[in-house]
């Protein structure tokens, strides 16, 4: 009855504790997108600090906005795949907006250790760097949660999934058994 093991019948969660694992699976998929960004972003700046007579700091804009792509496609297509996709050219604008404003947080970090305080070395440019993207992701997820990637209202959603269900029940997949298909019931 009240079992709390995973049976047939699991335990039906609060639905508080069911929005704190839906914030945290949020998370682990944005850092991973993330974690692939920063990735690229280090490669590509130390790749032009060292192949380049260019500024530690435009070397480093420069990797960020190649970072900037590579996060589109990764939190477009991965972090946020259930997320509306009705206004792209507003959700792009939007993206590029918030994230100009994180590479002049993330640049602001680098340029006033390197150029307030003097710390130029590689090993000081990349841990200005590391930190910059830091302080930068933080705004960048609430900015991307909020306004960017938006959820779906309930409403549009619970309607959406009813139509999917209706024409699935409209259309039912050939049943080896041969007995009679149920049409789900509820509000129409």
């Amino acid at each position: 009855m009240g079992s709390t093991t995973s049976g047939p019948h699991p335990k039906p969660r609060g639905a508080l504790r069911r929005r704190i694992d839906l914030l945290v699976r949020e998370i682990a998929k944005f850092g991973a997108v993330g974690g692939a960004g920063l990735l690229v972003n280090l490669a590509v700046f130390n790749l032009v600090r060292h192949t380049t007579d260019l500024q530690v700091v435009r070397a480093s804009v420069i990797a960020t906005v190649v970072a900037i792509a590579f996060n589109y496609v990764g939190f477009r297509h991965f972090t946020y795949r259930d997320r509306d996709k009705s206004g792209r050219t507003k959700e792009l604008s939007l993206f590029l907006l918030f994230s100009v404003v994180g590479l002049v947080v993330e640049n602001g970090v680098l340029y006033t250790a390197t150029y307030g305080f003097g710390w130029d070395s590689p090993l000081q440019s990349n841990v200005f760097k590391f930190l910059g993207i830091g302080v930068a992701t933080l705004f960048r997820f609430w900015s991307y949660r909020t306004w960017v990637f938006r959820a779906l209202p309930a409403r549009e959603a619970v309607a959406s999934a009813e139509s999917f269900l209706e024409a699935g029940a409209a259309h039912p997949p050939a049943l080896s058994g041969g007995g009679p298909v149920e049409r789900p019931r509820g509000r129409r």
